[in-house]
């Protein structure tokens, strides 16, 4: 399984004023799947590193009086739904140093289908990049492992 850094063209439809984004894309066999089964696949049960480093953000956030991102589990880990279909589903909230989108896009390939993670975010001010800077290292490894658990996911159901 292959998890690749794709391009993402702004301004994007889920964020038009996004000025940060990235996106990464892998394929995956079984059963065809819409944008929210996958969604639960890749949130449900995260593993615990995973979990432990959310929690010490929602901490850390809340000091400043920013929002949590939920339990990061379910099938939106926890963030708000903010549109569904059967191909897309887009998740996130609006918050005072940044808005955010994350945009799971789901499609069919020659042997199975592709998911694509692109994240999107406007950053308001200086506190808004700051905490970009400061989490997109943490974000990418996340990025990374959810989608490593899709290929396994998928394995499990051929």
């Amino acid at each position: 399984m292959k998890i690749n850094a794709a391009t993402v063209s702004l301004p994007h439809a889920a964020l038009p004023r996004a000025n940060w984004a990235d996106r990464w894309t892998t394929t995956f066999c079984g059963q065809a799947m819409t944008a929210s089964q996958v969604a639960e696949v890749l949130f449900a049960r995260p593993p615990r590193w995973i979990r432990r480093l959310m929690e010490l953000r929602n901490t850390i956030v809340g000091v400043f009086g920013l929002k949590g991102a939920g339990t990061l589990t379910g099938a939106t880990g926890g963030f708000p739904v903010v549109s569904e279909g059967p191909g897309q589903i887009v998740l996130g909230f609006d918050d005072r140093h940044l808005d955010f989108r994350i945009v799971l896009d789901v499609s069919a390939v020659d042997g199975g289908q592709q998911a694509s993670v692109t994240t999107l975010v406007d950053r308001h001010n200086l506190a808004g990049r700051l905490y970009i800077l400061a989490v997109t290292p943490f974000h990418r490894l996340i990025v990374r492992t959810m989608l490593g658990k899709l290929a396994a996911f998928g394995s499990t159901i051929t």
